[in-house]
């Protein structure tokens, strides 16, 4: 799938966002990269690079303390290859970007893996 075919999934996951949910999106990046960085694997806890398909770096805003400005933003990595190879159909691969989209603004809203794990339920 090209590249710009790829992020348009992405931007149409969060246009799908509630409305709830997107007026609460403040100070957070969601960009594409082809693969995690070393450092990325690392904080996830992951070693093979396949294995990992998005990644939350930054304060939850149930973290975030009063007076929160000034910082850089969160970024939210959705990562384009793991996700092409794991998928057999474009379709596959509009369902997991929209799951693994998903599955990281749940860390940027505050949950937990397990809670977000429920929540999918």
């Amino acid at each position: 799938m090209l590249r710009q075919r790829f992020e348009k999934l992405v931007e149409e996951a969060l246009a799908s966002l509630p409305h709830r949910f997107a007026s609460r999106l403040e100070n957070v990046s969601i960009i594409v990269a082809d693969w995690a960085t070393r450092e990325q694997l690392d904080r996830a806890g992951i070693n093979d690079p396949h294995r990992l398909v998005g990644l939350y770096e930054g304060i939850p805003l149930t973290e975030r303390p009063r007076g929160y400005y000034g910082v850089l933003p969160d970024r939210i990595t959705v990562f384009r290859i793991p996700i092409e190879e794991m998928s057999t159909t474009d379709e596959d691969i509009r369902r997991q970007v929209r799951e693994t989209v998903m599955h990281e603004l749940g860390h940027y809203f505050g949950m937990d893996e397990e809670r977000i794990r429920r929540t999918k339920k």
